[in-house]
């Protein structure tokens, strides 16, 4: 009798074992495992965007001279990392407009030999500009903007951003507003 439980017992956990393997198909072939993999190809679509779009701006001597420059010294966070140097495109987040190929911000961090290191670039649109004319929040191919309202720490209105670590990883999320492996130890003030 026990041995006939013992192997009822191995069958029942065999059976759920394979329901286990197949459960994900099942749910693919049903839709519901497309929209995350529709979510995580946009994801990944618009890192190569940002990639593109940015990849001249390595020599921070290009993004000043396509009007970049430096606003808000380092960007550190209280204690969950940081957003580093950004450099802003004053027309570009003036303009009201988002495209994923003008970012309105370049992300540098500062490295301890002087240099600056290219992490990824912030989308930003001013919120009374944005709301007056949309009813939604801002969306950049199916990634949702963050809010900051005013007061805030940059002095600037509310605004709506959404920040792309394209070339530097985030352990928390490529589209979060702090970056856990950014650091500003090695800034030295706002003139690199």
């Amino acid at each position: 009798m026990m041995q006939i439980q013992r192997c009822v017992t191995q069958a029942a956990a065999g059976v759920l074992v394979l329901l286990s393997c197949t459960s994900a198909p099942v749910r693919a072939q049903n839709g519901h495992a497309r929209p995350r993999a529709h979510h995580q190809a946009q994801a990944s679509a618009l890192v190569h965007v940002v990639r593109d779009a940015t990849a001249r701006f390595h020599d921070v001597a290009v993004a000043e001279q396509e009007g970049y420059f430096l606003q808000f010294g380092c960007v550190s966070g209280p204690d969950f990392g940081a957003m580093g140097m950004h450099y802003v495109n004053m027309p570009l987040v003036m303009d009201g407009a988002l495209d994923a190929t003008r970012p309105e911000i370049v992300i540098y961090e500062p490295q301890p030999d002087g240099s600056l290191h290219l992490i990824g670039a912030d989308y930003l649109v001013l919120a009374e500009a944005w709301d007056a004319q949309h009813d939604n929040p801002p969306e950049l191919m199916g990634q949702l903007f963050h809010r900051f309202e005013a007061p805030n720490r940059f002095g600037l209105p509310a605004f709506y951003t959404l920040h792309v670590w394209a070339w530097k990883p985030s352990p928390t999320g490529t589209f979060v507003n702090w970056h856990a492996n950014v650091s500003c130890d090695a800034f030295s003030g706002q003139t690199p």
